[in-house]
């Protein structure tokens, strides 16, 4: 047999077995709510070659791609077992067993390492939450896609209703439409059909109420049988107690900003404060994008490094509060055309740190540039370390961060030596560190941190949402602190 024939065989062969695996991995999700991850990276209504291509992301490990054959062993096993509500990640499975030495089989490692989710130590089921969108823009959009997906058994988040005002004909319709196709994340996945005689969309089987409204005190979402519900406010509008507070409406118990909060609301960076949140608490902020780009590979390195000092500029891509030609705008360089000109603006990023990171005394400047690009951002950070360190060690230390800790779904990794900010539209990380763009010297390091600037910030939002909502399993094995 030819090597290339050896190749297409064995590419053939783990066809079959990431094939075999779909049906496991979702009738683990629609009846027993757990969702099974890699390194990670959720399997769950994923394709044969996204399977395959998030095994070969193992590379970063050990330099080998990680097997569907390696894994499947772990998949099959977990079959067996009584488990509750929790997310179990298959890649950890496989690694920490490879570096088990106490000579058990793969059931008998698998039955130990989920023990947590398993048998009188399991959830109970949730009876789900129901999800109000305030808005429905660019993060509006993507949110409602991700709550979708996430349906599943329907005993998590539930998006009930979205409200947004008024637009004339064909609105419905139009709203729709943008939800259903999208010219930087593609098509929806899955079919959406419009019931205009109940102003209402039906996306994969879900029912969603389009309510009509100016202003939030004009809603009664309990006419609508929607009850206890998470409101996200996807507007802007409102960005301080006061303001927000208005949504506070029978039916609503909670509100999450998706922008920076100010005062006294909380802003939460899922993966570094969220466990913060007081249950008591109905209304906080889930910062900015960049926000949560920085601050967990600030708190990385500062858990690792101590940091004296820093300063990050973002390179960011224009967004629908700039102009696309020049015309009359509040701030005075955001009037000038977003597609043709690098704009200097401001970033609050820099300022909101302290209140994610508030053990954190380093003074942390910024500044941002908009560029013509749609979407993708790059913040670089550059920091005064509190002892010397060398390059290697730095990005050993984020690697293995990215891979086996607490913050592995907000700091992704990448080591590819061509990769542009295109490659990164739909990342599900907060940020990836950019390896071969990273430099240090002696006790200065600059980290080039890429980020989603709407999908990926997106994900953290929905992350703050299931935690606050009860909703948010723990992942098994535990990832070391």
């Amino acid at each position: 047999m030819t090597v290339n024939e050896d190749s297409f065989t064995n590419w053939n062969h783990r066809e079959e077995i990431a094939e075999a695996m779909i049906p496991i991995i979702g009738k683990l999700h629609r009846e027993r709510d757990v969702n099974i991850l890699l390194h990670s990276r959720s399997l769950v209504n994923k394709s044969v070659v996204s399977i395959l291509k998030t095994h070969r992301f193992a590379r970063q490990i050990d330099g080998e791609e990680l097997s569907v054959t390696e894994t499947m062993p772990f998949l099959l096993a977990l079959t067996a077992l009584d488990l509750g509500p929790s997310q179990i990640d298959l890649g950890m499975l496989a690694a920490t067993y490879k570096a088990d030495d106490h000579g058990l089989s793969v059931e008998e490692f698998t039955a130990q390492a989920v023990a947590g989710a398993t048998g009188e130590n399991k959830l109970e089921r949730s009876e789900g939450r129901d999800v109000v969108l305030y808005g429905f823009g660019r993060i509006g959009r993507l949110v409602a896609r991700l709550l979708i997906e996430k349906a599943g058994s329907g005993k998590g988040l539930r998006l009930r209703a979205i409200v947004v005002r008024g637009g004339g004909d064909q609105d419905l319709v139009k709203r729709a439409s943008l939800l259903r196709r999208d010219s930087i994340h593609g098509q929806f996945q899955g079919t959406i059909t419009v019931d205009e005689a109940n102003s209402t969309i039906v996306a994969n089987g879900n029912a969603i109420k389009v309510i009509y409204a100016n202003d939030p005190s004009e809603v009664d979402y309990t006419a609508y049988g929607i009850k206890d519900a998470i409101l996200i406010d996807n507007t802007g509008k409102w960005r301080d107690r006061e303001g927000l507070s208005k949504h506070l409406r029978p039916g609503i118990d909670k509100v999450v900003l998706t922008a920076p909060g100010k005062g006294d609301v909380p802003n939460i960076v899922h993966g570094v404060n969220h466990d913060t949140v007081k249950p008591d608490e109905r209304i906080l902020s889930c910062a900015s994008c960049t926000t949560n780009a920085i601050v967990p590979p600030l708190k990385a390195m500062d858990d690792e490094y101590g940091v004296l000092r820093g300063h990050v500029e973002t390179v960011h891509s224009f967004t629908n509060d700039q102009n696309l030609l020049d015309n009359y705008h509040k701030a005075d360089r955001r009037g000038r055309s977003a597609p043709l000109n690098m704009v200097i603006t401001e970033t609050g990023a820099a300022s909101a740190v302290a209140k994610a990171l508030p053990d954190l005394k380093a003074p942390i400047t910024g500044s941002s540039i908009r560029v013509p690009v749609p979407d993708v951002s790059i913040a670089i950070l550059s920091l005064r370390l509190g002892r010397e360190t060398t390059r290697e060690e730095v990005l050993d230390h984020l690697r293995e961060v990215s891979l086996n800790s607490p913050l592995k779904r907000q700091i992704d990794f990448t080591t590819a030596p061509d990769a542009v900010s295109m490659d990164f539209v739909g990342s599900r990380h907060a940020s990836i560190v950019d390896a071969g763009a990273t430099k240090v010297d002696g006790d200065n390091a600059i980290l080039y941190l890429w980020y989603d600037n709407e999908f990926g910030y997106s994900c953290q939002v929905i992350r703050v949402v299931q935690h606050v909502s009860g909703v948010e399993y723990p992942t098994y094995p535990v990832p070391a602190v």
